[in-house]
């Protein structure tokens, strides 16, 4: 009996160490995910030449800028991290679409051809296409001057896709494209080519940058940026929601007044 009741002691001693386990168990996966969720990292695309959007901090090498700033303002707001990554502008649409990154936060214009690639965020700033030329350049005094005249862009932009029109158009001789918008705008700075089409804050970034060594003519389109996630991804309502609220709490201006004003 006493055998008997020992064994019967052992049994239960040992169901109630699997029933602890197993409630172990259940309960972990919370923990993961809650946890999960405050350390999540997101990997975000960016080409660093497009200031005062995304570029290189001169002293540390760090990305920074507007667009950087503010995708980081946005993350802490929603509970998440980003970590920053460099590519060439023309590659981000398709590191989307490979899982390579998970945002892409480089001055990206919404337009329709992109839009059937990636989902773009609520617009968080305007923006738009004009031409510049050098500062002493009085030959060109619009786009109906570009007839028979080069000019550089950078690839796989807006700006490229605007002049190529132009070009198909007979309005405009050749289009140069560059991988970089430094090297666009030195291209005009020193000669190279007779003018550029590029998005109009950067250009004015380029010209306050250089001492006034170009001059915009016109505006030639008006423009929205947007980040890009993969199509069908909750992230996008979770950038949605962010953008919102560094609008409503002041984040957002004081980006503005540190970039822009």
């Amino acid at each position: 009996m006493k055998r008997f009741l020992s064994i019967s002691l052992i049994m239960l001693m040992m169901l109630s160490i699997v029933a602890l386990a197993g409630c172990a168990k259940t309960e972990k996966p919370a923990e993961e995910n809650a946890q999960g969720d405050e350390d999540k990292v997101y990997i975000v695309g960016t080409e660093p030449t497009f200031a005062p959007f995304e570029m290189k901090d001169e002293k540390t090498g760090e990305i920074t800028g507007f667009d950087i700033e503010l995708i980081k303002a946005i993350a802490e707001d929603q509970g998440f991290k980003v970590e920053v990554q460099a590519m060439g502008f023309d590659g981000l649409i398709n590191a989307i679409k490979t899982g390579t990154i998970d945002i892409v936060a480089s001055g990206m214009t919404i337009d329709e051809a992109r839009q059937k690639e990636v989902d773009f965020s609520t617009p968080y700033i305007n923006s738009g296409l004009a031409l510049a030329v050098q500062a002493d350049n009085e030959d060109i005094k619009s786009v109906n001057d570009l007839k028979g005249k080069v000019v550089s862009v950078q690839i796989g932009s807006t700006g490229a896709k605007k002049a190529q029109e132009l070009k198909d158009q007979g309005l405009l001789g050749e289009v140069k494209t560059f991988d970089t918008v430094d090297i666009v705008m030195r291209e005009v700075d020193n000669g190279n080519v007779d003018g550029t089409i590029n998005d109009l804050p950067v250009t004015n970034a380029y010209i306050v940058k250089s001492a006034n060594s170009l001059k915009v003519l016109e505006n030639l389109t008006s423009e929205e940026y947007g980040f890009a996630v993969q199509k069908g991804n909750d992230l996008k309502a979770k950038i949605d929601a962010g953008l919102k609220n560094v609008k409503e709490n002041g984040k957002y201006a004081e980006l503005e007044q540190k970039y822009f004003q």
